[in-house]
């Protein structure tokens, strides 16, 4: 059984939570998060805690117990705190801003590329646009759109030219060498 699963979930004062069967939902100062989980786990809501219980000792079911619990621990935190992504942008000529709602980035194409930044979601350009930070209530999707950006010119290894992680090591290789 999953040590994560174990542990019963406790709700903050400021969060409200709902459980309708498989259905979660919770609502806190920054927001409100629903999912619909599957109906192979068994989340029982009393008091201030959450429990969630696989629905049998099969390997699957005790596996989708840890993983519907840590979503549930995502949801609270990200309605409470947030989660953010930071992104550093690095390469001579490179530069992210806002135009909007979308964010433009130049980094290294003929053209600008508009990113339209989802609806729940907030992208700010720090550093004079060398920085992008994501910011929302669901760490799924705050991780998505981020990957999405980084994956439009991911960091080459002999320069480190392109877009990163703020706390993503690259590793540089050597170049040639005259012998």
């Amino acid at each position: 059984m999953s040590r994560i699963g174990k542990n019963p979930i406790v709700i903050p004062a400021k969060v409200e939570v709902k459980v309708n069967g498989t259905d979660v939902t919770v609502k806190g100062p920054k927001g409100q998060v629903n999912e619909t989980f599957n109906s192979e786990v068994i989340i029982e809501h009393n008091n201030n805690e959450i429990q969630v219980r696989p629905f049998s000792e099969i390997k699957f079911h005790r596996a989708l117990h840890g993983t519907v619990a840590s979503k549930i621990k995502n949801m609270i935190t990200g309605v409470t705190v947030g989660f953010e992504k930071v992104l550093k942008i690095s390469g001579v000529g490179y530069k992210a801003n806002m135009k909007g709602n979308d964010l433009n980035l130049l980094i290294g194409y003929s053209n600008p590329i508009d990113v339209k930044v989802p609806a729940g979601l907030e992208a700010a350009v720090e550093d004079r646009g060398m920085s992008v930070k994501i910011t929302g209530i669901d760490k799924q999707r705050v991780g998505q759109f981020a990957a999405e950006i980084r994956a439009l010119r991911e960091p080459e290894p002999y320069k480190g030219k392109g877009i990163r992680y703020s706390d993503e090591i690259i590793i540089k290789k050597a170049g040639k060498r005259a012998v």
